[in-house]
């Protein structure tokens, strides 16, 4: 069973978000994946996707029915981070508020430590 974390944080906008994606797919129980990859123009990545399943070593926050699923490999790069959604006239996308990151790059897709 998974692990609940307190640290990380799924915005009001970003729950309501992924769980319009869901629906649109067809998904019942909406969740969003998000994982920490090497690469990106700053050296770490973030990489975000509707979770398919939860594993017994995932970390799972909950925010108005939504659940965000993060692996344990990936919690320590984002402890204390928030996840958002951002619609703007510049484009719509889920963003990272990393107190981790010692810099990121302008589209805010990659972060450094």
């Amino acid at each position: 069973m998974a692990k609940q974390i307190d640290d990380i944080t799924l915005s009001p906008a970003a729950a309501a978000r992924v769980r319009w994606i869901a629906e649109r797919k067809g998904r019942g129980e909406p969740a969003l994946r998000l994982a920490v990859d090497g690469g990106g123009c700053s050296g770490f990545t973030y990489r975000f996707g509707l979770a398919e399943s939860i594993d017994a070593d995932d970390r799972v926050t909950e925010t108005d029915g939504v659940k965000l699923v993060v692996d344990s490999i990936s919690l320590d790069l984002l402890r204390g981070c928030t996840v958002d959604f951002v619609d703007s006239l510049g484009g719509s996308s889920f963003k990272v508020e990393n107190p981790n990151a010692a810099s990121g790059c302008g589209c805010g897709s990659s972060f450094s430590i």
